[in-house]
């Protein structure tokens, strides 16, 4: 005979599984993912921020040493703390260099924001034939490496007899800046509420007036965001000003931007290195973009962002 089956009471308790009692799954406790996940990405934040930092200081301390102490320990604290060598460097051509570079993106920058937003302001707001062949053309401008252009752009400016002038790297950087810029503000109008612009047009405005007074100050934080952008990628160029800006003959001044100053100065030390006025040299082209990027940061940020948020 076999033996009666037995009947489990009330009172007895078997674990059925390591997530499941009683027939209720219990939550898995993510905490300490959670906590690995955190000082993962931290430290990752962390690396990356010693990785940046560290450089810029180690190049600023150099601006104060001499020759002899960078050749002894680079890494050593500087024993002088004179700003001579920053008088130096400016002297030495960096306040000339300095001078026309900003000259230069003075009238770059907002032309390039100007013609920018304008072009997308159109892409994005009105529907017309060869709307979408115009936007892929610029944002193909914009993956075109402008090495492949270099030789027929300096012949077409050579004969527009721009070279070695403002005006001429004035409008190179506008139309180097302009595809960036086009796809940039075009996502940005589009995320703008079409309400606002359709009253615009009900109450009588212009498209020009809907654009500047109505659509253009809404979109203020994009505009901020790009706008650092093309501040920081054209004041540190370098290959096109090289192409443009080089004395044609011996009774052309030279209009070296910053980027090709720092070069022309290493160049014209030899033998008879300075390095504390090269370092000196880089940290003055360096600060002013330091400076304008950390004023920002936040309109950088919430033009980055919002965009998504809408």
């Amino acid at each position: 005979m076999s033996a009666p089956l037995k009947t489990a009471s009330p009172g007895d308790s078997a674990p059925i599984g390591p997530a499941v009692s009683r027939g209720r799954v219990e939550p898995r406790d993510e905490r300490g993912e959670g906590v690995v996940l955190n000082v993962f990405s931290h430290g990752f934040l962390v690396l990356w921020a010693l990785m940046i930092v560290l450089p810029l200081l180690w190049l600023i301390l150099s601006s104060f040493k001499t020759d002899a102490q960078i050749g002894g320990s680079a890494f050593g604290w500087p024993q002088n703390w004179s700003l001579d060598v920053f008088s130096r460097a400016w002297d030495k051509g960096i306040g000339a260099y300095f001078l026309n570079t900003v000259i230069v993106l003075v009238f770059s920058v907002p032309l390039t924001m100007l013609f920018g937003s304008m072009a997308a302001y159109v892409l994005a707001r009105y529907q017309f034939w060869g709307n979408r062949l115009l936007y892929f053309f610029f944002v193909a401008g914009a993956m075109f490496p402008v090495f492949l252009a270099l030789v027929p752009l300096f012949f077409m400016v050579k004969r527009l007899d721009m070279l070695n002038s403002y005006q001429g790297l004035i409008l190179v950087y506008v139309a180097y800046s302009l595809p960036f810029t086009v796809f940039f503000m075009h996502a940005f109008f589009r995320t703008l509420p079409t309400a606002v612009f359709e009253a615009a047009i009900l109450d009588g405005a212009s498209h020009t007036r809907t654009f500047f007074q109505v659509m253009l100050p809404m979109a203020k934080p994009g505009l901020i965001s790009v706008g650092i952008f093309n501040t920081l990628g054209q004041w540190n160029q370098y290959i096109l000003p090289t192409v443009l800006m080089q004395p044609q003959s011996g009774d052309d001044p030279e209009r070296y931007v910053l980027t090709q100053g720092l070069v022309q100065l290493q160049q014209q030390q030899g033998y008879a290195s300075d390095l504390p006025v090269l370092f000196a040299g880089v940290t003055i082209a360096m600060i002013p973009m330091l400076v304008v990027y950390l004023s920002f940061q936040r309109q950088v940020q919430a033009g980055l962002t919002s965009a998504t948020l809408k």
